[in-house]
Order: C-alpha cells, then sequence, then structure tokens
C-alpha cells in the first residue's frame, strides 16, 4: 500500500522535472502553482487521515510509518513516520509554500531558476519532517540549507552577498556539531539511527552530556538561540520575500523540532543535567530579541528580532519538560510561523512599492494601501498575543506549561520549581515589550503622516499578492478561534513522549 507521506517528497520532486520542461514564465507560474496547490490538499487529508488513524491506534508512537533499507554497513533506512507534531509541521510548511509562490509571483529575473531552488529548499523541509531515521533527517536538513545561500546571494537586495555567507557558514556549523552528534548515538545506542530503536535502547548515560549538548547547539544555531543568532536578522533582511516567508515560517522550526525530536527526547538523562544551561540562554533569546527590535528602523530587521525571540520562547517551553509547555511550543512554532510569513510577506510587497524598509522614510500607508496595512496590523495583533488570533493561544499555553508545579530539575538546582519560574516570569515581559515595538511601527508606518509625496501615487495589492495574503490571515484567525483543530491532532502525541523522558531522567 502506497504511503501518504511519500507524496511531500514526491510532489516537489515532479515539480523540479516539469519546471525544466518549461518555456516561459507563465508555463513556471503554472507548474509552481499546481505543485503547492497539490502539496497543500495532501496536507488537509493527510491531518484528516491522521487523526482518524490515531483514534484506532491510540497507543503507537508513530503513524504510517515505512522504512527501506538504504545503506546497510551503518544500517541507514529511508524510514518515515509522523505524530500530531509532523503533521502540524507539514501542514504548516504546505500553506508557506503555497502562499510563498504566489508572493513570488513576479518575481525576477531568472523566474525559472528561483522557483527550481524554491522547490528544492521545500523537499528538504518536508523530507526532515516525515523522517524518523538520524541519517535521512540530516541529508534533508543539509537539502533544506543549500539553496538559501544562492536564493540569498542571487535574488536577495542589500549586503546579499555577505547575509547569503554568514548564514551558509554559520548553519554549517551547527551541521557539524549534528554530526558529530548524529553519529556518537549510532554508536552509543546500539549501532542505529532509527529515532524509535535509539530511544528504546537508550544512549549509554556516559556520553549523553556531550552529545545532548552537541545536538542541542547544532538545532539551536538554526533555531536563532542565543548567542548563535545573529545570521538570522542578516539573512532575513536581504532574502527575496518568499524566502524570508519560508526562511523564517518553516526554516527556524527546524531548530526547535530538532531540538524536542533528537537532543531531548533521545537523551532525556543528559537534558535533565544540562536543561537548565539552555533555559537561561533561551530565555536570553526572548527578551533580547524583542528589546532589540524596538530600537530597529528597518521593517525586515524589526521582524527578524522579533523572530528571534519568539523562536526563543519555542525552545523555551520544550525546556520546561512537561506535557502542557510542551504543546505551546508546538502552537507557536504554528502560530510565529504563519505571522512572520504574512510579515515578511507585506514587508516584501510594500518595499516593492515604496522601494524603502526605513519606518522613518514611511507614514500614512493606510489612506494609500488600506488592504496591506490592514494585514500588517492583524500580524501585528498575532504577535504580541491579542485573544482571537494564534499568538495568544500559543504563548498562554506556554506560560501556564511554565507555572504547573511539576519538574525534573531539582536534583540538579534545590529548588527546579523557583528557578524555572523565575525566568518564566522573566520571558513573560517579552510580550510587553512585543507591545511597544509592534504599536510603534503600526502608529507610524500606518497612521502617522505620509513622508514621502510620491507614495500618494501607489497602488495597493494584486490579486495574487490578496490571495497569499488573506490566506495566511485566515489560517492566523482560524488557530486563534478554534483551536481544537491542532488539539486534535496533537491528542496523544505528548503523552507518551513526556513519560519517556521523565522515567529516563530519574
Amino acid at each position: 500500500m502506497f504511503n501518504i507521506l511519500f507524496l511531500f517528497v514526491i510532489i516537489p520532486v515532479l515539480t523540479l522535472g516539469a519546471l525544466f520542461l518549461t518555456r516561459n514564465v507563465n508555463q513556471v507560474r503554472a507548474v509552481v502553482a499546481s505543485g503547492a496547490s497539490l502539496l497543500l490538499i495532501s496536507a488537509f487529508y493527510l491531518c484528516y487521515a491522521f487523526v482518524n488513524e490515531r483514534a484506532l491506534n491510540p497507543d503507537e508512537a508513530m503513524l504510517f510509518t515505512d522504512s527501506y533499507m538504504w545503506f546497510e554497513p551503518l544500517n541507514i533506512h529511508l524510514a518515515v513516520g509522523v505524530d500530531g507534531i509532523s503533521v502540524l509541521m507539514i501542514l504548516l510548511s504546505a500553506i508557506i509554500v503555497f502562499t510563498g509562490t504566489f508572493a513570488s509571483w513576479k518575481v525576477a529575473p531568472l523566474t525559472k531558476e528561483y522557483f527550481l531552488w524554491f522547490t528544492l529548499l521545500s523537499i528538504g523541509v518536508f523530507g526532515f519532517f516525515i523522517s524518523i531515521d538520524l541519517f535521512t533527517m540530516f541529508m534533508f536538513y543539509e537539502v533544506a540549507l543549500i539553496p538559501m545561500y544562492l536564493l540569498i546571494g542571487v535574488w536577495g537586495s542589500g549586503k546579499k552577498n555577505y547575509s547569503a555567507m554568514k548564514l551558509t557558514l554559520m548553519l554549517m556549523g551547527g551541521s557539524a556539531f549534528l554530526m558529530i552528534s548524529i553519529l556518537g548515538i549510532y554508536y552509543h545506542a546500539g549501532e542505529t539511527m532509527n529515532l524509535l530503536e535509539v530511544a528504546q535502547n537508550g544512549v549509554a548515560l556516559e556520553w549523553q552530556n556531550a552529545l545532548f549538548v552537541c545536538a542541542f547547539v547544532g538545532f539551536g544555531v538554526l533555531g536563532a538561540m542565543f548567542p548563535f543568532h545573529t545570521w538570522s536578522p542578516d539573512g532575513h533582511a536581504s532574502a527575496p520575500t518568499a524566502v524570508s516567508m519560508l526562511h523564517a515560517g518553516v526554516l527556524m522550526k527546524l531548530g526547535g523540532y530538532g531540538c524536542f525530536r533528537v537532543a531531548i527526547y533521545l537523551m532525556p538523562h543528559a537534558a535533565h543535567e544540562l536543561g537548565w544551561i539552555f533555559m537561561i540562554l533561551t530565555g536570553i533569546s526572548v527578551v533580547y530579541g524583542a528589546f532589540t527590535a524596538c530600537v530597529k528602523t528597518d521593517l525586515k530587521y524589526i521582524n527578524a528580532y522579533s523572530s528571534v525571540s519568539h523562536c526563543g520562547l519555542v525552545l523555551f517551553a520544550i525546556l520546561m519538560m512537561n506535557q502542557t509547555a510542551m504543546s505551546g511550543a508546538v502552537l507557536q512554532m504554528l502560530s510565529h510561523g504563519l505571522m512572520t510569513a504574512l510579515f515578511f510577506a507585506l514587508i516584501g510587497m510594500i518595499y516593492g512599492r515604496t522601494h524603502t524598509r526605513d519606518v522613518r522614510e514611511m507614514g500614512g500607508l493606510m489612506q494609500i494601501m488600506p488592504f496591506l496595512s490592514v494585514g500588517y496590523i492583524i500580524a501585528g495583533l498575532a504577535s504580541l498575543g491579542l485573544p482571537g488570533l494564534s499568538g495568544f493561544i500559543a504563548e498562554m499555553t506556554i506560560f501556564l506549561g511554565s507555572f504547573e508545579n511539576t519538574t525534573i530539575y531539582d536534583a540538579v538546582l534545590g529548588d527546579g520549581n523557583l528557578f524555572r519560574h523565575s525566568f518564566a516570569i522573566v520571558t513573560t515581559t517579552s510580550i510587553v515589550i512585543t507591545a511597544v515595538y509592534i504599536l510603534r511601527v503600526v502608529g507610524k508606518l500606518l497612521f502617522g503622516p505620509v513622508q514621502n509625496e510620491h507614495h500618494r501615487e501607489l497602488d495597493d495589492a494584486h490579486w495574487y499578492e490578496r490571495f497569499s495574503t488573506i490566506t495566511l490571515m485566515l489560517a492566523i484567525a482560524v488557530l486563534g478561534c478554534f483551536p481544537d483543530f491542532a488539539n486534535l491532532i496533537l491528542r496523544d502525541s505528548f503523552a507518551p513522549i513526556v513519560d519517556h523522558i521523565m522515567a529516563f531522567a530519574q
């Protein structure tokens, strides 16, 4: 029986093949739009099929599992499988690939080449989320990173060569740590790279601490964890619109997902011993990112540092190691992915018209381009956690989980709850700081006086821009108003993971 998960690699691969056969821009657009639409339909069907399958198999760690021997000497398999977390990440990726396609409708020059690399990037992202073999995960991780250099270096703006090189070097540095961790896990967990088998066998305790640090730092670099975050703002600032959307909306989620799936799940004893160190670093990320966003004037830099803060919150929640906080982390990945994709789409559209991203050089956009302005307000309100939008659901769940009176840090810290609650209070201040920089930008950019009279001649969003942004706004509103949709998919996914962590951490 054909496994639906393979569709998320097959469809982009077929899209790549079809792109090679195209002869003009209209054909290129038709191919990528068709491919992105099929991915989105497949993602929704996967959600439906997963809920039905979960009802039949509530105790299974992974569903839709499949495995094919790939390289026998190292016991490497092409192994796939998903739980509720993976399914939601696949859905998020499909939505952003779909909206990013329409946001790049008028990309030039080299339209065909641009979409070739964009599609390759999506293959890496989808492949990573469906893989349950460490080597296969790492392979798709690299496939997702490599196109970023060209997409920024060729189609970017500003200091694009510097930004592309900085991003590539720092993420490849993180990859080196990941490779060390993966090989260490292989040799000290029964010579297997299957996630489920490694979790069952357990990694040798004397090696866990070192391998945990390598894994968390490796994925933490991609998750923009302090002090490894500096590549992210520069990369965002120079990347084209759709690449920024995919970069912040999905690619950075690979970091949080990897920290959860590999570092904490496979090495719970080390997470128990050393998690507090990374809790401090992620707490700094949350507050530092928010404060830095307050003093920036470039729209992309503001949103980039906002992403550092929100992604830090994801890692912070994962390190709480309880079911409520981890559920909040997944919801935050969803929420941040959608709202930051909307932010970057709107910023790209505004920049394409005004040819500036400096807040000081713009004003009164609400009377010039009302549709784009309303979209920016919705994204901003989601970012600061307004009830009814996705940000409120995610952040409230994280903070509730942070204050739960159970912790596994007591043995290390004496009173682990006091330490954890103190940092939870500190990170909570990021909400207030977020409100400051969001409302400042909204007030100056949209409602202030018009700074440049030539801006009065600009047009509002075109149909393909409206289609892209409305899709993202609807997704933000649906997640905020109907969070049970996500909860239905996540049901029964966290309990076995948390039980495993708690059992091995004692």
